[in-house]
């Protein structure tokens, strides 16, 4: 274990900084002595001498010209010990950590506004300093960072143009791990049948990409600074075609594909839900035999459509499990907080608990789970004054389940798209919230009402997955089996009340908040009604009940 000494230096007394920066030494694995506040120089040379550190830390937070007296002091007698080859380093403001530069003592110097993820990144390098390289695939960029969260943030501006000039000013900007590109409809749908495109949906939801030279262009942008990632969102039709051509242009970062979505059930494509089913799983195998990771963004699809919070629960599970038979090794498991946004954070935080318990009971040696939060798009008012507390608020609730990936939603999303100086913005605020977080979080985790909830959802979810189990007397594995899964959504054991009307769903769910969580109702009898006894009506065929959203 390395051994470091911290103190203040001069008649310096201000220790926020030295202390926050020994709470990060510690939790890297630093054996951390504070040698006290406003040293002289004889007493730094005497405390080192005998407590024999590998780092000393060194910090003065006043005015800079005191500072270049004591540091010549220092200088001084380092030359005439055998003290200079240790690693020191400096931790101050701008004016002093100029000073503390020009010294040329420190192996280090931290001006006051590094990131925390940066201050890991160095105390995790042997030598103490900063090398301009970057993990270039996901896992490997998880592995440098955590438990610092790989920070993702997406754009889609309404030219090519404009996109790439924000991504070159963001990867400059250094504050953001992945660039997830949004292509407009027309690209998602059409890329390969562009004939088929409606041209005055351009730009429609994203950049209007249309060749992969589009792509490449995104791509190259992003090649400086902190060499971000690329990842874009999958294509609703020509999965296959649209993944080999995502791996050729931007060296997709991982995929991201739903389970029984882009198809009948939201419009976003032709395709029946089981045939949807089928060309999902196959786009999830693809991936897993290039050891690519696999995003199955698949329960907030079920949420944002009013589902109680059961099905988002047992569709998590779901979609974990259809990924891991399809032999994906490297599965992305998103959790969108605040869906609906009416939800309270105590059930919000239950619920992702309970997708957690479930889709990490998979793991194995040949299926890892990380974690990636995120808050919902609905939760961000128009007011941009109140939408960037939103965003810090989420954050907040979000690092309760450790995330190794955290998407930021743009806090002007709910006004306008993000531009790059929006998306700065918001990294930033993120980045202050998790600077907080490093000092010491609370633990929401352990609530009470969190825990009770938690253990109901697990149970209510898996109800729901022992029922679709249920509809087979044949199949091998009636939860990858599509016709089976087509089944559970007709019949309503998988139902939303935004189904209403939808041939291909039953859409005959009411679900209302109560306490905070969103549950399965019944307007006849006022009254919510228990996930065992919904799934009873189901297969007794008693699910006549008005829809009623409340």
């Amino acid at each position: 274990m390395k051994k470091m000494s911290l103190c203040t230096i001069g008649n310096c007394v201000h220790v926020a900084g030295v202390m926050n920066f020994s709470a990060l030494a510690e939790r890297e694995g630093y054996e951390v002595d504070f040698m006290g506040i406003s040293l002289p120089i004889d007493d730094v040379i005497e405390n080192v001498k005998c407590s024999d550190p590998d780092v000393i830390g060194l910090s003065y937070r006043l005015s800079p010209e005191p500072l270049e007296a004591i540091l010549n002091e220092l200088k001084e007698k380092l030359e005439k010990s055998d003290l200079k080859d240790k690693i020191w380093l400096f931790g101050g403001t701008e004016p002093t950590g100029k000073v503390a530069e020009k010294s040329g003592i420190f192996k280090k110097v931290f001006y006051g506004g590094e990131d925390v993820d940066e201050v890991i990144s160095i105390l995790r390098n042997k030598k103490l300093r900063v090398e301009e390289t970057y993990p270039r695939d996901l896992i490997s960029r998880i592995n440098w960072k955590y438990p610092y969260p790989v920070l993702r943030h997406h754009i889609g501006l309404s030219s090519v143009e404009e996109t790439v000039r924000a991504i070159d000013k963001i990867s400059d900007s250094k504050v953001l791990d992945v660039i997830s590109i949004a292509p407009d409809q027309n690209a998602q749908e059409y890329f390969f049948d562009q004939d088929k495109m409606d041209s005055r949906l351009d730009g429609a939801g994203g950049v209007p990409l249309r060749t992969k030279e589009d792509f490449s262009k995104l791509y190259e942008a992003a090649q400086k600074g902190n060499y971000p990632l690329m990842r874009c969102y999958s294509g609703t039709k020509n999965l296959i075609k649209y993944s080999e051509m995502l791996q050729e242009t931007i060296h997709n970062a991982w995929c991201a594909v739903p389970l029984f979505w882009y198809s009948e059930l939201d419009k976003r494509g032709p395709r029946e839900i089981k045939e949807a089913i089928r060309e999902n799983q196959k786009v999830m195998k693809w991936h897993g035999q290039r050891n690519i990771p696999v995003e199955a963004n698949e329960s907030h699809h079920w949420s944002l459509r009013d589902a109680h919070d059961a099905v988002g629960v047992a569709t998590a599970y779901l979609a974990a499990y259809n990924a891991k038979k399809m032999g994906v090794k490297d599965y992305i498991s998103q959790y969108m907080f605040n869906v609906p946004a009416s939800i309270s954070p105590k059930m919000d935080l239950a619920k992702m608990l309970a997708m957690i318990e479930l889709i990490e009971s998979l793991e194995d040696e040949n299926f890892r789970v990380y974690r990636q939060a995120r808050a919902g798009l609905a939760s961000f008012p128009t007011n941009l004054y109140q939408a960037k507390g939103q965003l810090a608020s989420s954050a907040y609730l979000s690092m309760a389940i450790k995330p190794h990936i955290y998407h930021v939603v743009g806090y002007c999303e709910a006004h306008h798209a993000a531009t790059a100086d929006d998306i700065i913005e918001s990294c930033m605020i993120v980045r202050g919230v998790l600077k907080n977080i490093f000092l010491g979080d609370i633990n929401m985790v352990d609530d009470i009402d969190v825990q009770r909830r938690k253990a109901q959802l697990i149970k209510d979810g898996s109800i729901i997955i022992n029922s679709i189990k249920s509809l087979s007397n044949s199949s091998k594995d009636p939860l990858t089996d599509p016709v089976i899964l087509e089944e559970a959504v007709k019949i309503g054991i998988l139902d939303a009340p935004h189904l209403k009307g939808n041939s291909a769903a039953c859409g005959k769910l009411t679900t209302r908040i109560v306490n905070g969580g969103m549950y399965p109702f019944d307007e006849k009898l006022n009254r919510v009604i228990t996930e065992g006894e919904r799934i009873e009506r189901i297969m007794a065929g008693d699910i006549d009940y008005e829809i009623n959203i409340s």
